[in-house]
C-alpha cells in the first residue's frame, strides 16, 4: 500500500479523562504505523466549527464523521482506506469530528465521503477515540498482527 497521512482534525481537546486517555495511548499506538496527526480547533457554534474544519483539511480528502454517512465494518474500512491509498493523487486523508452540534450542511456537501461510525449518536470525544481504535485495527490488519479478529 502506499503511503498516505491521517489527519483527524477535532473540535477542541478531549476533556474527559478517559477520552484523553484513550487518544493518547491509540496515538502512541499509532505512532510507529506511519503519517497519524491530531489537529484540534477552536470549539464553537455549528457553522464556525465547520469553516475551521473545512479550512484544516484543504487539499484532503475529506471523510465527515456523521450519522447520515455510510457504516462501514472494519474489514470494509480496511478496503476503502487502502483503495483510497492506491489511487495516488491523495496524499492525506483527512477525518472531521465536530462539536456537540454536528456540521453544517456546508460542509457535508464539501466532503468526498460520509462516515458513521455507529447507528447511535456518539459524542465527540467518544467518536474520536472509537475511530482511532478502528484505525489501529486496520493498521494492525495490514501488518498481519494478531489484534483484529472475525
Amino acid at each position: 500500500m502506499r503511503l498516505m497521512n491521517i489527519r483527524l482534525i477535532v473540535a477542541g481537546k478531549p476533556a474527559l479523562a478517559y477520552a484523553r486517555a484513550g487518544v493518547d495511548e491509540y496515538l502512541k499506538r499509532l505512532s510507529r504505523c506511519g503519517g497519524y496527526e491530531l489537529v484540534t480547533v477552536k470549539a464553537g457554534t455549528r457553522d464556525e466549527v465547520s469553516a475551521r474544519l473545512l479550512e484544516r483539511s484543504s487539499g484532503c480528502f475529506r471523510i465527515a464523521l456523521d450519522e447520515r454517512g455510510e457504516g462501514l465494518g472494519t474489514r470494509a474500512f480496511a478496503e476503502k482506506l487502502e483503495s483510497l491509498a492506491m489511487r495516488g493523487d491523495i496524499k492525506t486523508v483527512a477525518f472531521l469530528i465536530g462539536a456537540a452540534d454536528g456540521h453544517s450542511a456546508s460542509l457535508r456537501d464539501a466532503c468526498d465521503l460520509l462516515l458513521t461510525l455507529s447507528p447511535f449518536t456518539l459524542q465527540h470525544e467518544l467518536a474520536l477515540l472509537v475511530l482511532l481504535e478502528q484505525l489501529y485495527r486496520v493498521a494492525s490488519l495490514k501488518s498481519g498482527s494478531p489484534y483484529h479478529r472475525d
